[in-house]
């Protein structure tokens, strides 16, 4: 591999002015730095990214922090696997990094700061968080660290933040609305993990539609789940052994409307003709497994790729952190319901 004196002597510059190319660009003109990225290029020259972090004081490096809570898999979701793709492909468009953070566990350190101290010990340039409805202090704390944050399906508010969410509410009231069209009145539903902002925001929006159309929901029509399949099968088992049990279910999420739809059929129920379903996300297999799940989709690139240009935005700090964005959701039908 070449090194910087060799490129800088190809291309008839100092050391320093090809320094400046790769790390502060703006202040050498442009045909100069076309001229040393062109001939970088051609000798297969990459600068030392351990020397720029040193120079600029930037890493170009942006944290993930995951908190999923041990208990569940989150790594396995789909959904959020779908906008971790379009999150990593959007930061690396811009010569940023991804680096999932491990909270920091060293002894005597003041729990609540565990991520901050992640984020300090491999000085990240921001940091997106992705939480499991925990309100966990320890993520939370990372709003008052100074540190550029973005965070997913999560309000997160401090001087140096933003959030990216979907249409919660409003895809709630869409999956009621489908249900009440399709000549239903003994509805349930499967929520998220409450107190979590998505599950609470879907719940409420379920609850104002059904209850704008007159159409009931006790507290025994609600069961809870964790966006994942076997809570969907087991409270999907509950609502069967109701009495009348429901003629149709909204799932707050795929996942656990495909445990739904198992445990339909394995009571020997057809779907849509016993008992209609309808989910919220629209991850592959919503298309895939029979009959084929209506569901609220998300615009899950749009998170990930909204959530990489919020980042960027507040990186370059030339304008105020940008507001929060909550993309649509839309009814995707299929023969579930």
């Amino acid at each position: 591999m070449s090194s910087i004196r060799e490129l800088a002597r190809r291309c008839g510059v100092s050391v320093a002015t090809v320094s400046r190319v790769f790390n502060t660009p703006e202040v050498v003109s442009q045909r100069t730095r076309q001229h040393v990225l062109d001939m970088a290029a051609e000798i297969g020259y990459l600068p030392n990214e351990s020397a720029r972090t040193l120079a600029t004081k930037k890493s170009n490096m942006v944290g993930l922090v995951w908190d999923t809570d041990h208990r569940r898999p989150g790594w396995r979701h789909p959904f959020l696997q779908d906008i971790l793709v379009a999150l990593k492909s959007a930061l690396s468009a811009q010569g940023l990094h991804l680096l999932m953070l491990a909270p920091d566990q060293s002894a005597g350190l003041d729990p609540g700061q565990r991520f901050v101290r992640a984020v300090q010990r491999h000085n990240v340039d921001g940091v997106v968080v992705i939480d499991n409805g925990s309100r966990d202090p320890a993520v939370l704390a990372l709003a008052d660290a100074g540190v550029p944050c973005v965070a997913l399906d999560l309000r997160f508010t401090g001087p140096r933040c933003t959030y990216i969410t979907s249409d919660n509410h409003g895809g709630g009231r869409l999956a009621a609305a489908h249900l009440i069209e399709r000549g239903h009145r003994r509805i349930a539903t499967i929520t998220g993990p409450l107190p979590a902002w998505p599950a609470v925001r879907r719940l409420a929006g379920f609850r104002a539609a059904l209850a704008e159309a007159g159409v009931p929901l006790a507290d025994t029509d609600i069961e809870s789940g964790d966006w994942y399949l076997d809570s969907g099968h087991a409270a999907m088992n509950r609502l069967l052994a109701r009495d009348p049990r429901p003629t149709a279910v909204f799932a707050a999420g795929d996942e656990m409307a495909v445990g739904a739809m198992r445990a339909i059929h394995e009571a020997g129920l057809r779907i849509p003709d016993d008992i209609a379903i309808i989910g919220f996300d629209d991850i592959e297999v919503a298309a895939l497994i029979p009959p084929g799940l209506t569901t609220i989709a998300q615009d899950k690139t749009g998170i990930g790729t909204g959530a990489a240009e919020a980042m960027v935005a507040m990186l370059l700090g030339t304008a105020p952190p940008p507001g929060p964005t909550t993309l649509p959701t839309t009814l995707v039908t299929r023969g579930s319901t």
